[in-house]
């Protein structure tokens, strides 16, 4: 009976995607890397990110944007998600100055998509 309701909500599709795309769990927390973008799909993932961020000693002062888009743990909601983050990439991407540029374009992702995103500005 669990299995029928779990592959009618798509979890079951969801958790053998994962399987083939992530060899295994990742913790943020464990990972050294620098980067320039870091997106998270709930807000209680963003609040994480931005307070392992602010905790580590700041050794380069390189910036780190970090983006929220809230997406609800679905099927359908994951894909619209994906296509929504994929896009946003995409313009930021092509920005000439994503520093000065980031905040016009999260606004108008805003206004396309009707959700609200976070967006906070850390230091390594």
């Amino acid at each position: 009976m669990r299995t029928t309701s779990y592959t009618q909500n798509g979890i079951l599709h969801m958790l053998d995607r994962n399987k083939r795309i992530k060899p295994r769990p990742e913790r943020f927390q464990n990972c050294k890397d620098l980067f320039d973008l870091i997106l998270t799909c709930e807000e209680r993932v963003y609040d994480q990110v931005v307070e392992d961020l602010n905790s580590r000693e700041q050794e380069t002062c390189q910036p780190v944007h970090v983006i929220n888009v809230d997406i609800q743990d679905n099927h359908e909601e994951a894909t619209l998600g994906a296509f929504l983050i994929c896009e946003l990439c995409q313009c930021i991407q092509h920005t000439e100055d994503m520093e000065n540029e980031i905040e016009e374009l999260l606004q108008e992702f805003e206004e396309k998509s009707g959700r609200t995103f976070l967006h906070t500005v850390c230091f390594y």
